[in-house]
């Protein structure tokens, strides 16, 4: 679909870890915009079932968000990670969960996930976290996919043309979730969306999507004024009936004594914004940028401490403006952000 003919100029952006179902991307088409799957941290042959049954409730267009794949060096941040790995170890330990040894081979399954959007070929595939190479571009282009790349910067997107991206997704740091940095270890900038569009719109006339911080329809009608194509919004939706959002990250998104947003490595080794908590405050300042392995180490006492709901040990991903987000369903949120 081409950005710019959506009847609402809406997209729902592609949550990793629960958070995008089917029910939410249907949800979402259904209210005039669109609405992605996230192929982040799930299996190829998961990945399919999503893309099957997001077909079974609608019939118009849909996306799938890859991560494009780091790749750390053992030889380099081994050290790092073990003095992590060792600081982790009493929680885990009180959690009743382990802390596995790292996987620095890691790529999520880029190669074979590619190959099912290939097969897929559905409409519009975007990359988090980099480019994912002209190749692979052009791979995707020839079925009929839309490739849209996220960016963070004038240079990021730079680099995403030259590789042959139809659209941009220009993420600010209001964003919930990971920064898409294109480097793991690059410090993420504070620039707005608004302030990112003024930017990238002086280097490209590719299609942009505005993301971070978007809570209603005058933020939408600024960033369609300042020459986006459409916005992207998560947070908003997380808290509506048809997002897969877990018991725990709602109750820790509406829980009154938590009243910041921070940016954190603590949970992935990646910079990503969400609620404050314990974990943070206890571990932030000695999380290495080293991703997906800091996610590895943490994933199963995250995993223990939602069992429990225990909002204070896991990421609560969420933008500057979470606390405007409602249980409303899907469409009504819609609504309230069209102009």
């Amino acid at each position: 679909m081409d950005v710019t003919r959506l009847q609402r100029p809406v997209i729902a952006a592609p949550m990793a870890g629960g958070p995008s179902t089917p029910e939410l991307v249907a949800a979402v088409n259904a209210a005039g915009g669109m609405g992605q799957l996230a192929a982040g941290y799930v299996t190829v042959e998961a990945v399919r079932q999503q893309i099957e049954r997001t077909r079974s409730l609608t019939d118009r267009p849909i996306g799938v968000n890859v991560f494009v794949p780091a790749h750390p060096d053992p030889r380099i941040d081994r050290a790092a990670v073990e003095a992590y790995r060792r600081r982790l170890t009493p929680i885990a330990l009180r959690l009743g969960a382990d802390v596995p040894e790292p996987r620095w081979d890691d790529t999520d399954g880029f190669e074979a996930k590619i190959a099912l959007l290939e097969e897929a070929a559905v409409d519009t595939v975007s990359f988090t976290f980099g480019c994912p190479g002209a190749q692979v571009v052009r791979r995707l282009r020839a079925v009929g996919s839309q490739v849209v790349v996220t960016v963070t910067d004038a240079d990021e997107a730079l680099a995403a043309v030259r590789e042959g991206a139809d659209a941009l997704c220009i993420q600010g740091a209001q964003a919930g979730g990971h920064r898409s940095t294109h480097r793991v270890d690059a410090i993420p900038n504070d620039l707005s969306h608004l302030d990112l569009l003024r930017e990238v719109r002086s280097v490209t006339s590719v299609p942009l999507v505005a993301a971070g911080g978007i809570a209603d329809a005058q933020d939408v009608r600024r960033a369609l004024g300042l020459g986006a194509a459409a916005v992207q919004v998560g947070t908003a939706l997380l808290l509506t009936p048809e997002a897969g959002t877990s018991a725990t990250h709602r109750a820790g998104l509406t829980e009154p004594s938590l009243s910041r947003s921070v940016v954190t490595r603590a949970f992935s080794g990646r910079p990503g914004r969400g609620v404050r908590n314990a974990f943070v405050d206890e571990l932030d300042a000695y999380a290495p940028s080293v991703f997906p392995v800091v996610d590895q180490l943490t994933k199963p006492m995250r995993a223990a401490a939602a069992a429990v709901e225990d909002f204070h040990l896991v990421n609560l991903w969420a933008g500057t403006r979470w606390r405007q987000a409602t249980a409303a369903p899907a469409a009504e949120v819609l609504e309230r952000l069209t102009p």
